[in-house]
Formats: C-alpha cells, structure tokens, sequence
C-alpha cells in the first residue's frame, strides 16, 4: 500500500511559509511530520522508502538538501517516484509540486513500476497541477510476475556505483496477478486523462538473470505497443542493456516519442539516440565526478533531444551524492549540465522546457 498523500498538505490550515533558499525546504523538514517521532521506520526493499544506509551499510545522511535559487526559466523533471519516500517525511504530492515550483520545476513526470505505482500516477496526475502520469510494469517485475503471478521487488533504478543500497516499492503491488493481467491493466490505464507516457519499461541485465530476459523482452515489447495504441511517448529503463534495447526498438518500432530515463550510454549510444530521434534524459548522475563518458554523450546529445530528471528519491545530484533527492533537484542537475556544454543556463533552462512539451504536451 502506498502512504504517500496526494493532495494533502501540511499548510492545509494554515499559510504555507515563504521559501527561502539555502535553506532545507519547509516541506521536507522532518520536525513536520509525525514520521519523525518514531526514530526510524521500514525502509529499503520491499518498502515505500528509499533504504537509510549505503551500499556499505553506513547510515547516510538524510537532511534533504538546501532549496537553490530559482532558474532563469522553467524546467521539467522528466522522471520521478513521489510515491517513495527518503529520510524521516512523508511529503505529499501537492507539497512536493509547490516546493518544486519555488525552484522553477514547473512540470514532473510520475513514473509508474507496476500496477499500484502506476494507478497513483494517475490519481496523482489527475489530482496536482502540473503532474503527469506515466505507467508501466518495471523490467524487474516482469519474470516475477510470469514466473509466479506474484509481483517481486524490483531493485532500484539507480546506476552502478551510485552507492546506495535502494529500496523498492514494488513488493505489495500486485500479488496474484499474471504478468498478462497486470499489461491489460496497464493498457486500460494508458488511455486514462493525463497519461501521456507508458514508463519505465525496458532491459535490466543487472537486476535479472539471464534466464528471465525472455520475459523482460516479452513485456518490453507489450509496452511498446501500448504507447504506440495510445499514441504517448515511451521510458526506457535501460540498465547495462543498450544493445538489446536498440535492437528492440529497431525490430518492434519505436513509439514516436522515446525516452532513454536516465541515460547512462556512452557518446556512442548518443549518436544512436540522435540518429533514431529518440530522447535522452540526464539525472544527477551526469554531474559525478566519475560520469566522463556520461559528460562526452550529453555533449554529443542533440539539443532538441536533452531533457533531465530527478529519478528520485535516487541519484541526487552531486555535490550532495547520496542524500535525499526530490523533484526540486533536478534545478541543481540543469545547472550542471550547462557547466558541462558550457552554454547558457537561460537557454538550456528554455531547451528542456520546450523539449519535454515536445515530448508529452502541456503540463
């Protein structure tokens, strides 16, 4: 069962506080929320909430970081999970999206993983100005799903050596549903009002073993015929996977608009991606110290096919690695970026925007 509160606000009885940057953000101040009180709660996988401690067990530090400045122009966090949570809050939707805005995010993605997940993007989507719903059974879910008619956890989408260990919200989600039953559901949710993506589906190679690709590969292509009937833009989720995913895509025909979620290919899948007129969108992963052929492919990115994203509660963006991310963010990752294409921020800010409405339509 997902907790996170959609349209209730911690102000819904009193004025919400002016945001003051630099500072931690009113909303995800953890003295807020009861949540707090109890010292620690359920986290990791099989949970709602992203795990408290990294790959090496060490207790991370879960202050989310402060509010930037706004941007020069609005910008969209192309991929979120507002549906998990980090730290000790649990921060609603409408306070997410209005604490988004005072750092000129003014459009995010909701990402569905399976059939729970992706019915609260809708909801979401339908309820909160500025959300859109994107839905689908994550790559992960989908050998458990056949092998069982019980969804699995499904590993955080998080790179390798993003070091930390990521829960997944994905373990009470659709038990005893067979992995047809729950695309028939997500097909009947892709015609939904304001669901203009079906996501993240795709290849993991790291998370799955060989023995469940088939499967992966099976419902990959369900997907893309999903958003192909419905006419909405694709996610990837492509998890050291790049060749089975162009290969995919070239045998099935990509939906019009395709997205590669955080993208994690080299210059040469760039090229790939500018040639097919297919989308890349960069988390705060390109802005790791350690992300070099990441900064090579965003540079060698179309900038008509740039956007960017959060993918959070994961892959915050540095220089605050490891601690809590949320939608707000992703203004520190478009930052970055500009840094890296050493262009201007104004107009990056103007590219993603027009870009990500090229890709799903008004917010």
């Amino acid at each position: 069962m997902i907790e996170t509160p959609v349209s209730e606000s911690v102000w819904d009885h009193a004025a919400r506080p002016e945001p003051v940057a630099g500072q931690t953000p009113e909303a995800y101040t953890v003295e807020r929320y009861a949540v707090a009180d109890s010292g620690d709660v359920p986290n990791g996988e099989g949970t709602e909430r992203r795990a408290h401690t990294d790959a090496q067990g060490r207790r991370r530090n879960l202050t989310f970081p402060a509010l930037p400045e706004p941007l020069p122009h609005p910008v969209v966090d192309n991929h979120t999970h507002l549906d998990m949570q980090d730290g000790l809050v649990r921060v609603s939707v409408v306070d997410a999206m209005a604490t988004a805005r005072d750092a000129s995010v003014c459009g995010v993605v909701q990402a569905g993983c399976d059939v729970e997940s992706s019915r609260f993007a809708v909801a979401a989507a339908q309820t909160v100005p500025g959300v859109l719903a994107a839905v689908a059974l994550h790559p992960n879910e989908a050998p458990a799903l056949a092998g069982s008619g019980v969804s699995g956890d499904r590993d955080a989408p998080a790179p390798a050596g993003d070091g930390s260990a990521n829960g997944s919200g994905a373990g009470a989600s659709v038990g005893g549903r067979s992995l047809d039953e729950a695309l028939a559901v997500i097909d009947g949710l892709a015609g939904q009002r304001r669901v203009r993506c079906v996501g993240e589906t795709g290849m993991d190679r790291v998370h799955t073993p060989e023995s469940g690709l088939p499967v992966q590969e099976e419902s990959f292509r369900a997907h893309i015929e999903i958003a192909k009937r419905h006419g909405v833009a694709m996610q990837i989720h492509d998890r050291e996977a790049h060749e089975d995913v162009v290969r995919i895509l070239r045998d099935a025909g990509a939906p019009e608009r395709t997205v590669f979620h955080c993208f994690s290919g080299d210059p040469e899948l760039a090229r790939v991606c500018n040639e097919n007129g297919w989308y890349m969108s960069f988390a705060g992963t390109v802005t790791f110290k350690n992300a070099a052929p990441l900064k090579a492919a965003l540079r060698e990115a179309d900038p008509g096919l740039v956007l960017c994203e959060t993918d959070a509660p994961f892959l915050t963006p540095h220089p605050f690695r490891g601690r809590p991310n949320a939608p707000y963010m992703v203004n520190y990752t478009v930052r970055g970026m500009a840094e890296i294409l050493d262009t201007d921020l104004e107009e990056l800010c103007r590219r993603i925007w027009e870009n990500s409405e090229r890709v799903y339509g008004q917010f």
